[in-house]
């Protein structure tokens, strides 16, 4: 097996939980995602361990809102200590991601959040790595001019 299962599982937790933005939803995604992984490897190619586990996982999270029941958003914030600074660029970066395509935004997370090769997401998009690596770095200017009109 190509893939260490173990130092992927966290990466995949972290990507299904930006997906559906539960964290217990996200673990059971991230346990479901690797038991069809391993209970199916015939569907395993050398060097494609990585982003079978990315496509599983996403199809999951699409799965889970195809078919989850609707929840209204509660009010209560919670106290927290006070990191101004933190806070300001948290909220300004989920700004900036917010402006950006759904698409656009998951790029970012699984290269810079999870760390995933350029080669891995540009198989996982259908493109060829040239073609992603530009599309990355038009994002990444998309993002800093956000952060330039807001002058951070």
């Amino acid at each position: 097996m190509s893939v260490d299962l173990r130092e992927e599982y966290k990466k995949i937790l972290r990507f299904c939980f930006y997906r559906v933005h539960n964290n217990d939803t996200a673990e059971d995604l991230t346990q479901e995602t690797f038991l069809r992984f391993l209970e199916r490897p015939q569907y395993r190619t050398k060097g494609a361990d990585l982003r079978l586990l990315y496509t599983i996982a996403g199809n999951l999270c699409t799965d889970y809102f195809r078919t989850r029941p609707t929840v209204e958003l509660s009010e209560d914030i919670p106290d927290e200590r006070d990191h101004e600074e933190e806070v300001l660029t948290g909220v300004a970066l989920t700004e900036a991601m917010r402006k950006l395509d759904p698409e656009d935004s998951e790029i970012i997370l699984l290269r810079y959040i999870n760390e995933v090769p350029v080669s891995v997401i540009s198989k996982l998009y259908g493109t060829s790595r040239p073609t992603m690596s530009r599309r990355i770095k038009g994002i990444l200017k998309k993002l800093k001019d956000s952060f330039e009109e807001e002058g951070i």
